[in-house]
């Protein structure tokens, strides 16, 4: 389409701001369950978010100088990262091994993703001691440049950028400007690359970072192999949360898809399960291999390994046979069902990693006191708002000139 057939069809008539401004109003009612639920908390949060940021993280944080990681980092970083590989095999299977069929995933899975790292990003400042530290990494100031978390935050930033070049097309389209569009759509594929090599880099530095708490880890969840592992459960926890994030799109959206939507998805998902399958395969392997060779066997007699064959067996194993049945009989029931699993078995894993069983044996536990909590789901609260605002607004389902359309209508 020509860029004056595309600002006819769709370009704000008026300027800029006034077309912004329109953007904002809602659309639709406020009164929902949602909103109701969640403005409250919001507030809240803001309030705790100033407290901490006036008298100290220990005003509302229950972390010690023993146990520095606590919710904010083990939940919306360490733990939502996963979540968010989602992006990058996606793309990787899109624009790498040229598998179209799942192109209709890509902008809203980079558009998760992007949130997904700035938000966490947002954590990560609320739990530092120093939150004013954190530009170290790019000043380079008594920060060593060795350090593993040297390269995260690089990775992070980095890969922020990428997601926002990735997803800068779908802005132009929304903004009704071709000529930006063609312009940014040229730089996405070596974006794409750029993200893919950053993300696979720091899923996996994130374990490296857990290399040095040797001793502070239960012998269950520590490993050599940290690093690998955190980057294969990366892939079936993004994967898994593409299958069950599109589930509800599905429903929530329905009025910006066709009537044949329902059939592709289903088609997708029952690929994506695959990979899925195999991939837990891979990390369900090896971390078996890892016990034997460990000797960390005699620790499933005890009640952390209890806990152990609950997260393996009851959220690796289990889901991931499910995968493979709801492939082969072709039912989404039973696929969306394992993608929901997985994703509580990542929660525990990480968390496990992170927070219950770091200092396992320490009295007396750190426990996320109710304001870490409260923070931590107004975090997620607010991306969804976010997200939300942008699925209703922007080309991401659906293109623009479909929108125009249903617009006049």
């Amino acid at each position: 389409m020509s860029e004056q057939a595309l600002t006819e069809n769709y370009a704000p008539k008026q300027s800029f701001w006034k077309f912004f401004m329109s953007e904002l109003k809602p659309r639709g009612s406020v009164l929902t369950v949602f909103n109701m639920i969640s403005v409250p908390m919001v507030l809240l949060a803001a309030v705790l978010i100033v407290i901490r940021f006036i008298y100290g993280l220990s005003a509302v944080s229950n972390v010690t100088q023993s146990v520095p990681w606590g919710l904010w980092k083990g939940f919306n970083v360490v733990t939502g990262v996963a979540f968010a590989g989602g992006a990058y095999v996606l793309t990787f299977m899109v624009y790498i091994l040229g598998l179209e069929k799942y192109k209709p995933l890509v902008r809203v899975t980079v558009l998760n993703g992007f949130l997904a790292y700035t938000f966490y990003a947002f954590a990560l400042i609320l739990d530092l001691g120093k939150p004013w530290n954190i530009i170290n990494p790019i000043i380079g100031n008594s920060f060593g440049t060795s350090s593993i978390l040297f390269l995260v935050a690089w990775h992070f930033m980095l890969y922020i950028v990428a997601q926002l070049i990735e997803f800068s097309p779908t802005v132009a389209e929304w903004l009704g400007s071709e000529r930006a569009r063609r312009n940014l759509k040229r730089l996405t594929i070596g974006a794409v690359v750029f993200g893919i090599t950053l993300s696979t880099l720091h899923q996996s530095g994130l374990g490296a970072l857990f290399l040095m708490a040797k001793g502070k880890i239960h012998p269950l969840w520590y490993s050599e192999f940290i690093p690998t592992l955190f980057f294969i459960s990366s892939i079936f926890a993004g994967l898994s949360m593409v299958i069950f994030q599109g589930s509800i799109l599905q429903k929530v959206f329905a009025y910006q898809l066709d009537s044949h939507s329902d059939e592709r998805h289903n088609i997708m998902i029952r690929g994506l399960s695959r990979v899925c399958a195999i991939a837990m395969f891979a990390y369900f392997f090896l971390k078996v291999i890892d016990m034997v060779h460990n000797h960390t066997l005699g620790y499933l007699m005890t009640a952390e390994g209890a806990w152990y064959m609950v997260e393996m067996i009851g959220f690796v194993l289990v889901p991931m046979l499910l995968f493979v049945y709801g492939v082969r009989i072709g039912t989404p029931f039973m696929i969306k069902l394992a993608s929901l699993m997985t994703l509580i078995g990542i929660v525990l894993n990480r968390m496990n990693i992170s927070v219950i069983m770091y200092r396992w044996d320490q009295i007396p536990r750190y426990i996320p006191s109710w304001m870490e909590i409260v923070v931590t789901v107004s975090i997620l609260f607010v991306q969804v708002w976010i997200f939300r605002w942008v699925i209703h607004r922007m080309p991401v389902l659906r293109t623009m000139e479909s929108m125009t359309h249903s617009a006049q209508k």
